[in-house]
């Protein structure tokens, strides 16, 4: 099975070692062509373009930006779709897998979401959690695919299912963050012992492995070599305010949210790790 990948991003790229490690073929294409020429290395071919890479492919993997790189790329190809599988991974809305189904089922392809769980060390270790929303369950052909960086596949149901239950997760990651830096910033501005209130945390049902995770970013104020970086997560929190409103949620948590990570981008954290966020609070204290 011949394999394309579209985007050779932070969480692109370590797919595709994996799927190379698995002896797959895989043809890759990146609109910035020197972000994936180390791949080659690897096995990979690099391609000059999206329909030389689709044309050579069964299976088209996305893992791009946003729904206009994935529907712009789709919509400009010449090359033709029928019979492929569509694999659709990036974080994008209910809505808008719905549209590239339609678009995938015009040209007689097969359309595929498949939002994950994790980032980096997860794709390393193949620990990622991915959902599925498709017509009908997966081939065996396919799911191999995605064994070579999850270890968890869960079917949820028909497209759009599997990237409602990847925002509302998403949404925690983001209100998680938001409101242990707060507590944090708020423990050391009393000069509490940082230790104390980590013990109580973790003894206590409030706790989240996350907290640890980003404990020592905040603590050391390092917030390079992200894994997530804060502009992914402003964007996956503007598309989960439409989704919620559409679906008739309060949102006034996420609106003051998205006001802190807009104050982060606008200081420069953008490609920063999501955990700069604890930063923008600094900006928010009475004087």
């Amino acid at each position: 099975m011949r394999i394309g990948f579209a985007g050779t991003g932070l969480m692109g790229k370590p797919m595709i070692e994996k799927l190379l490690e698995k002896n797959y073929s895989v043809n890759v294409f990146n609109r910035t062509k020197s972000k994936a020429i180390s791949l080659e290395n690897l096995g990979a071919k690099i391609c000059n373009s999206f329909d030389e890479m689709a044309n050579n492919s069964d299976v088209i993997i996305f893992m791009v930006t946003d729904f206009n790189a994935v529907f712009g790329l789709l919509q400009d190809c010449q090359c033709n779709l029928s019979g492929k599988h569509i694999l659709q991974m990036s974080t994008i809305s209910p809505i808008e897998n719905l549209e590239l189904k339609n678009y995938a089922n015009k040209k007689n392809a097969k359309f595929i979401e498949a939002p994950v769980l994790g980032s980096i060390p997860q794709i390393l270790c193949k620990e990622l959690i991915t959902f599925i929303g498709a017509e009908q369950k997966i081939s065996r052909e396919i799911e191999k695919i995605f064994q070579c960086f999850s270890k968890e596949i869960i079917f949820i149901g028909q497209v759009g299912k599997a990237s409602a239950l990847k925002l509302a997760i998403n949404q925690l990651i983001a209100s998680e963050l938001s409101v242990f830096s707060m507590s944090l910033k708020y423990i050391l501005k009393n000069d509490i012992d940082v230790n104390i209130f980590m013990n109580v945390l973790r003894e206590s049902a409030l706790y989240a492995p996350t907290f640890d995770k980003k404990l020592n970013n905040f603590l050391t104020n390092n917030f390079s070599n992200p894994n997530f970086p804060l502009k992914h997560v402003l964007k996956d929190v503007r598309i989960i305010i439409d989704e919620f409103t559409n679906k008739g949620i309060n949102t006034e948590i996420l609106q003051a949210e998205k006001t802190l990570l807009e104050k982060g981008i606008a200081d420069g954290f953008e490609d920063e790790d999501y955990s700069a966020l604890y930063k923008s609070f600094d900006n928010s204290e009475t004087k």
